[in-house]
């Protein structure tokens, strides 16, 4: 059975992307969608989970990880990113060890490197 991975991320378009004036939304769509298009071409079962940056992100999270069984779970860099998401990450990942403890939690460092990160802690 092919291990299943959720995605957890920032929706592109509510993202502030005036530290990193060369990406746009659609291009950081383009990048996550790449990217899970690998990861189940490797043969991992993926979801991805997109949030806003407002109240409904930890009912998305929530929601995503209450419908399905992970394997792995990856948390993309823009909820570490800039430090005023503190908070929001910090409930992210308070949220995923509680609903999904027996997960492997790994973290990419862009939205081009997602595949990386999860191939560091589970095979398909």
């Amino acid at each position: 059975m092919a291990k299943r991975v959720l995605a957890i991320g920032i929706e592109p378009g509510s993202a502030d992307y005036s530290a990193f004036p060369q990406l746009t939304p659609e291009l950081v769509r383009t990048y996550i969608e790449a990217q899970l298009l690998r990861l189940r071409d490797l043969g991992f079962e993926v979801t991805s989970c997109l949030i806003d940056l407002d109240a409904t992100a930890e009912a998305g999270v929530t929601a995503a990880l209450g419908d399905e069984r992970f394997d792995c779970i990856v948390i993309g860099a823009g909820l570490r990113e800039p430090k005023e998401r503190l908070v929001l990450f910090e409930k992210v990942l308070n949220l995923v060890h509680r609903l999904a403890p027996g997960a492997a939690i790994c973290f990419n460092t862009t939205p081009a490197d997602t595949v990386e990160a999860v191939q560091r802690w589970v095979e398909p």
